[in-house]
């Protein structure tokens, strides 16, 4: 049984204080904290961890117990063999504001002293942007310059790097392109605002470059963001598991911090609000995603000012959620649907990512709807069916790489035919080959019984000679049974759907299978509200948060009446 007092103090203080933990630092401590340390296979290196407190509390800040609780878990390795860290994939998620650069960058630092002992330890610092990469880097170069008479003596330093003299452990910090990055022979990567990752090509670089030196770590210190489905889903997705229980197989630490839900956001100022005396704050809830506010005034005085302009400023909402709450959802007003709606309509099971099944639609009606901007961007086309309440879709994204935003576009395309991108094909010409949609169509829908093919007036025109091509006719007054349906007002008709797909997210009767791209374009959707009252769809960035998957559902579903089945009794 190991023991150590700053572990033992910090998981009494989450069992006497249960309203200042949210589930996951509860879930932490029952399910993987205590089971390690009551394992007789594990060397717990308790003086190297107290030499790491002395030292960052010498010559940078005084630890915060949660800190402290944190670093003990750093120092843990296997018995048999103390080259292997039992957590070398950490993952630390505060919300803005907590000194997350304060925490991990003295850690770093003692990694390269003698204390620590490590030939070698190089340690990289990454992030997608220079600013926060340097703002990492000097915490530590700043230290060195206020001490320079002292740690001239075990460091050299410039503005770039800074080298241990005894164990010639190198601290540097990347922004350049990943590619030039290949083969570094590096003991950790600090991965620093994860959020902001779209895909994993410049992660997946860096961390080819562990396993040659021992106590190879991989830290995440983040807080979260908007971007959804990216590494930091995929890396919350995990962790879930693995703190509900299941195998740790990769060594997992998820120390997570964020508030329980909005309604809890709200409790520390329901009163205050009222009175507008900050005695009448109690900052309880506040604590789940902001550990450090105990201690730090002028984070609480920063907070109370963001949740007022938050109040005030609409457009401020999701920002406050997301990086000071660590809640990513967008202003309930205006998204489709929220993350974990959206989640649902692609699994069966949210958190073991058991994908929604079709049945058995061979056969079946349908409907089809098509969407696009411009063919030199993105083209989406899919089948749309009702079976038992449930409005089925699937669909095929056709993207153009000559687009002059591709590079830009948040999306991952490289991780294409794995599960949940298999449904979008990268198109190389400087257009999508409108008679390419079509032909995939008509292969199709052989399959089934299609009642329609819907899209807007504006979309039609270009697809207007291919449809006569292959003999696909025009609904129109004088041919009601046309085949092609063109929705002239498409706002109007939007309103008229809007509730309908709304209530669909709501109740979970929708269904969009594992489809990442979908997800993805469902999320870059916003609902506003028109004087009359009607209700539209608009991309929440025209130029790099594509909708066309969605559109193109949405645009099936205003036919979602041509879907209902005539039950004959007999």
């Amino acid at each position: 049984m190991i023991c150590c007092n700053e572990i033992d103090e910090y998981i009494k203080f989450v069992e006497e204080n249960p309203d200042e933990t949210d589930d996951e630092i509860k879930l932490l401590v029952k399910n993987i904290v205590k089971p390690t340390l009551a394992r007789d296979d594990i060397f717990f290196d308790e003086e190297t961890f107290h030499n790491a407190v002395k030292y960052c509390e010498k010559w940078y800040y005084k630890l915060y117990p949660y800190q402290k609780f944190a670093y003990a878990l750093f120092f843990m390795y296997e018995d048999k063999n103390r080259d292997i860290v039992i957590f070398p994939d950490i993952l630390i998620l505060m919300a803005r504001g907590n000194g997350k650069d304060g925490m991990i960058m003295p850690l770093a630092n003692f990694m390269q002293t003698k204390y620590y002992g490590v030939k070698n330890y190089n340690i990289d610092i990454v992030a997608t942007s220079e600013e926060q990469a340097l703002n990492s880097f000097l915490v530590v170069y700043n230290m060195l310059e206020s001490n320079k008479k002292i740690m001239k003596k075990y460091f050299y330093w410039n503005k770039t790097e800074i080298i241990g003299k005894y164990t010639h452990s190198i601290l540097r910090y990347n922004t350049a392109n990943a590619k030039t990055k290949d083969g570094k022979q590096t003991g950790m990567i600090i991965f620093n605002e994860f959020h902001a990752y779209e895909d994993y090509s410049q992660i997946n670089v860096y961390t080819s470059g562990l396993g040659k030196i021992k106590h190879a770590r991989t830290v995440i210190i983040t807080t979260n963001g908007i971007v959804r489905d990216g590494p930091l889903d995929e890396k919350l997705s995990t962790a879930k598991a693995i703190l509900n229980g299941e195998n740790n197989f990769l060594g997992l630490l998820p120390i997570i911090y964020k508030v329980k839900d909005k309604e809890t956001v709200d409790i520390p100022m329901k009163k205050f609000m009222e009175t507008g005396n900050k005695d009448d704050i109690d900052i309880t809830f506040w604590v789940q995603a902001n550990p450090s506010l105990r201690y730090m005034p002028i984070l609480l005085n920063t907070i109370i000012k963001d949740y007022v302009k938050m109040t005030q400023q609409k457009s401020y909402r999701a920002e406050f959620y997301a990086k000071r709450m660590n809640l990513p959802e967008q202003d309930e007003e205006d998204v489709v649907a929220e993350w974990d709606l959206i989640r649902r309509a692609s699994f069966s099971d949210i958190d073991k990512e058991i994908p929604r099944e079709t049945g058995n639609i061979k056969g079946k009606l349908a409907i089809i709807g098509i969407d696009y901007a411009s063919l030199n961007d993105f083209a989406s086309a899919g089948f749309l069916f009702k079976i038992n309440n449930e409005y089925i879709w699937r669909q095929k994204t056709w993207i153009c790489s000559k687009n002059k935003f591709y590079k830009d576009i948040k999306f991952p395309f490289k991780n294409i035919g794995q599960d949940g991108y298999t449904d979008f094909e990268i198109v190389d010409t400087e257009a999508i080959d409108a008679e390419e949609i079509v032909v995939w169509l008509i292969n199709e829908m052989a399959k089934y019984n299609v009642q329609k093919w819907i899209m807007d007036m504006y979309r039609f025109q270009l697809f207007k000679s291919i449809f006569e091509k292959y003999g696909i006719s025009v609904e129109t007054k004088e041919n009601p049974y046309g085949e092609v349906r063109m929705i002239r007002q498409i706002d109007s008709v939007i309103g008229m759907i809007a509730p309908r797909i709304e209530i669909g997210f709501v109740e979970g009767t929708i269904n969009i299978g594992n489809s990442a791209i979908m997800r993805w374009a469902i999320n870059n959707t916003c609902v506003k509200t028109k004087k009359n009252g009607n209700k539209v769809y608009e991309k929440i960035e025209p130029k790099l948060r594509k909708n066309d998957p969605f559109m193109a559902f949405v645009m099936a579903m205003t036919g979602q009446e041509l879907l209902e089945e005539e039950v004959i009794y007999i």
